[in-house]
């Protein structure tokens, strides 16, 4: 079995993962606490991939990636790179697909613990930013750790998003879900079956750890 494929997988994954961390923590908290109007449509917006079929997504992707359309003529004019079947243009296309995995988590969890913190924080001195740093962040461990494993395991899933736009070359875009499909499509079961049981055994692991950690967490809250 060519291991490449599940290498490139985990790479994007871990990636992407680590970009959204980044990306959603602002964001979770903003859709958390604000009041404004036209929630609903950033509402709407961040969740379509949840609802949306990845090839629908991928297929606009592609589109806005190419060179022959302004964004995509653009970054390669500006920047020299070309996200079209590149595994940058695989991390750009994850990040948006995921966003929504990382993002509802992290607001829940800060949605779900009491008042009293952010008051007692604001009390004390401290700055909306800080609170949230300092205060609300760490009381928060969860929520961050099922945010991060869910957009790492469905990142590892990905499969109409990243054929669309990243195709199927190997070493640079060709993912374990695409060499699964190549596979079932050239009839070798065998060589597709070796691929998912890797996938499997990882992911239930990886789920198994963080149900087992959650779980730990919440007594510790609960004794405490």
């Amino acid at each position: 079995m060519d291991w490449q494929p599940l290498w490139l997988t985990f790479r994007l994954a871990f990636i992407t993962s680590s970009i959204l961390f980044v990306i959603a923590l602002p964001l979770a908290y903003w859709l958390a606490f604000a009041k404004f109007k036209g929630r609903g449509i950033v509402e709407a917006i961040i969740g379509m991939p949840l609802v949306l079929p990845p090839s629908v997504l991928g297929f606009y992707l592609l589109l806005a990636f190419s060179p022959s359309y302004w964004f995509g003529s653009w970054i390669e004019s500006t920047l020299g790179l070309r996200l079209v079947f590149s595994f940058p243009g695989l991390v750009i296309g994850s990040v948006i697909y995921s966003l929504p995995f990382m993002v509802y988590p992290l607001r829940a969890g800060l949605q779900s613990l009491p008042s009293s913190l952010r008051e007692a924080s604001y009390t004390l001195g401290k700055g909306r930013w800080e609170t949230f740093y300092k205060i609300l962040l760490p009381n928060c461990k969860s929520a961050i750790l099922t945010a991060f494993v869910l957009t790492f395991a469905h990142t590892v899933g990905e499969f109409g998003v990243v054929l669309m736009i990243g195709g199927n070359i190997p070493g640079v875009t060709k993912v374990a879900s695409v060499a699964i499909y190549n596979e079932v499509e050239a009839l070798n079961y065998a060589g597709a079956n070796q691929y998912a049981l890797v996938l499997f055994g990882i992911t239930f692991i990886i789920l198994l750890l963080v149900y087992s950690i959650n779980n730990r967490l919440l007594s510790v809250r609960q004794s405490s």
